[in-house]
């Protein structure tokens, strides 16, 4: 019954600050529920001084939705899919190449930049954190965050080509750099002496390999099942079965669920979508869908923003907070500009990419969620809130200026 309730309270919430952010400030709806949020949370802390005990009340509410298992068990499945499902197949196939160096050149770069930059940082404000700490903060905030990208770029009007580069890295980056943190995480955990370089790259084909064989696999199945029948319930069904059973399985079998809900959701929404459907369930399917995306958005974006009441905020992680944002906005800029400067020869880019890919390189909820399941004695409180400035900068600056950067550079 409290999950059923913090679930009730938290809907209700979100289409209230839905209402009032497309009413009165029309800013793009995720971002502007995100900032409802934030202000309420700020009104929350300083109404805690007078009403302690409300304060007490509320903290506890959030405290008690589990933000890692809510958006990486649960909601993640249903966002990539969606996303992934209203992305044009033959374009983000045509960008192949530039997506692939993006989401694993470009990610270990952003890693060992973001980790090496930190830890030097660290040793000047004499707060030694261990370099393979720095390195696990590496690994989680330098993948772009498809929930954040994919929600706010679409009304950027960015060039095709550049958009797709965008989005289709953003969804595929993530799986490379789960598994840069989980090698991280047991690295420290083992001791780096029990380093096996043979696991790492078992480690590495079994998540990433393993998520996008089952998610072909999936794709493929959901398509022989909409073909047979032309029932719009029943495949808003099967789509469903394919999300949620999918996901279990990529868990069971422990391989990247996410990697597995990208690759079906780019087959259902290309190859099934255009000839296993009709026309009245192709409609319904789209509606269904984009209606699941901008729900979960506004939930995810809501909760961010909540996140505030529980974080253990100080003036050093503050100040380690501020001083990431040019870190990671630096390391964004190498992981574009080596890839793209190693395929200039091969892959047309186009004018100004590398600022635009850098700006648009959007972190958002995966971040956060990776960052709240450290433990205290790995600098889990640190991480959580620099990677929280780190996050809010990114969505509120980067997503709200995006637009301009991109009419002004192109």
């Amino acid at each position: 019954m409290a999950l059923y309730n913090a679930f009730a309270v938290i809907t209700v919430l979100a289409a209230i600050f839905g209402y009032i952010n497309y009413r009165f400030i029309k800013l793009p709806g995720t971002i502007g529920i995100m900032i409802i949020s934030l202000l309420l949370s700020l009104f929350i802390i300083l109404l805690g001084e007078i009403k302690p005990v409300l304060f007490d009340q509320i903290t506890r509410l959030i405290k008690s939705i589990d933000f890692y298992t809510v958006l990486m068990k649960i909601m993640l499945s249903f966002l990539l899919f969606a996303g992934a499902f209203h992305i044009d197949g033959r374009s983000m196939k045509a960008e192949g190449l530039s997506i692939l160096a993006f989401a694993t050149i470009g990610t270990l770069i952003s890693t060992f930049a973001v980790g090496i930059l930190f830890y030097a940082i660290c040793a000047l404000l004499h707060f030694p954190v261990g370099f393979l700490y720095c390195l696990l903060f590496g690994a989680l905030i330098s993948p772009t965050d498809p929930i954040a990208v994919l929600s706010i770029l679409r009304q950027a009007h960015i060039p095709g080509s550049l958009e797709t580069k965008i989005n289709g890295e953003s969804l595929f980056n993530d799986g490379v750099a789960i598994v840069i943190f989980i090698t991280v995480y047991e690295i420290i955990s083992g001791g780096a002496a029990n380093l096996d370089a043979g696991r790492i790259v078992w480690l590495f084909l079994r998540e990433t390999g393993g998520g996008i064989v089952l998610g072909a696999l999936l794709g493929y199945l959901g398509y022989q099942l909409l073909r047979s029948i032309d029932h719009y319930q029943i495949e808003v069904m099967i789509t469903l079965a394919i999300v949620t059973g999918g996901y279990f399985l990529a868990d069971r079998l422990g391989i990247s669920g996410p990697l597995a809900m990208v690759v079906a959701g780019l087959i259902t929404g290309s190859k099934s979508r255009d000839e296993a459907m009709s026309d009245t369930t192709r409609d319904y399917i789209d509606k269904f869908w984009e209606m699941i995306d901008e729900f979960l958005n506004a939930i995810l974006f809501l909760l961010i923003g909540f996140e505030m009441l529980v974080l253990p905020f100080n003036r050093l992680f503050i100040l380690l907070g501020l001083i990431c944002i040019p870190i990671t906005l630096l390391a964004r800029y190498l992981s574009v500009l080596i890839p793209i400067s190693l395929l200039r020869h091969r892959t047309a880019f186009e004018k100004n990419a590398i600022a635009i890919l850098t700006w648009g390189g959007l972190r958002g909820g995966i971040p956060v969620a990776l960052a709240l399941s450290i433990p205290l004695e790995m600098h889990g409180e640190l991480f959580v809130v620099i990677t929280y400035i780190t996050v809010l900068f990114s969505i509120i600056v980067q997503g709200l200026t995006i637009k301009k950067v991109v009419k002004k550079l192109v």
